[in-house]
Order: C-alpha cells, then structure tokens, then sequence
C-alpha cells in the first residue's frame, strides 16, 4: 500500500522498500552530555542531607511566620507612623496613606481602598488588626 502511495507521488520504487519504513528515528543523544553522570549527582544529593540535621532548629522559624498572637498585632487604626514604617513594605508614603485612610472596618480595607498593594498586604496581613472603637 505505501509503495503505490509513493511511486503514485512520482518517488522512485527503490526508496520505497522495507529500508525506508525501517529508518531508525533521529537520536537525542547531545542532550546526555549535558547532564552530569549518576556518579557526580549522588554526592550532591547526599551533602543536603548531612545539613538536614541542623535543619531542626530552622523550624522554630517556620512558627514565627504563622500568624502572629493578638497582642502582638498592630492596629492600624490608632498605630503611629513610626510604628507602621516597621511593617515590611512600609514606608513614609504608605504610612502616611494608611493614617489618612482611618477607620477601617478591617484589614482588608487597606487593598479595598488601594492603600497597599497586594504583595505587600501578603507580607503584613499577619502581623495587623483593625479593631474597632468602643461605642
């Protein structure tokens, strides 16, 4: 079938034997090289493990990126410039937004309102609170 295919389309019947349907395909092999052998990345791979030990003490951390205790948010409804400006993100300009921007019902306002944008909110959303006046 193929061979009356071909020789239909004008190829001449001598390249349309089995060695043409049996042409191996073209090799990827340049790209083996690159790769280092199995040999080199073992070491590399069991060097992390020996400094897995000392990971334990990288945990401790790990907990001080949960959210912070209440007493240890800020409000940014009564906090001062200068306290604000220790946020990460925060700076002079931010600050000074986030003041004129009072009150706030809550913390998301800061990105409802535009006063920060959503990166930095990432960063400081764990560490600030809006509570609200005593009525």
């Amino acid at each position: 079938m193929k061979t009356r295919i071909l020789a239909a389309l004008g190829f001449p019947t001598a390249l349309t034997g089995a060695a043409l349907a049996q042409a191996p395909a073209p090799s990827t092999q340049p790209a083996k090289p690159v790769m280092p052998p199995p040999a080199a990345t073992a070491p590399a791979t069991t060097a992390p493990a020996t400094t897995a030990k000392p990971a334990t003490p990288a945990t401790a951390p790990t907990t001080a990126a949960k959210p912070a205790a209440a007493t240890d948010l800020l409000d940014i409804n009564t906090a001062s410039a200068a306290d604000l400006e220790k946020l990460k993100g925060i700076g002079a300009a931010r600050s000074a937004a986030i003041i004129k921007g009072r009150p706030y019902r809550g913390k998301n306002e800061l990105l409802d309102k535009n006063i920060v944008p959503k990166n930095v909110y990432e960063d400081i959303k764990d560490h600030i609170i809006a509570k609200q006046a005593a009525r």
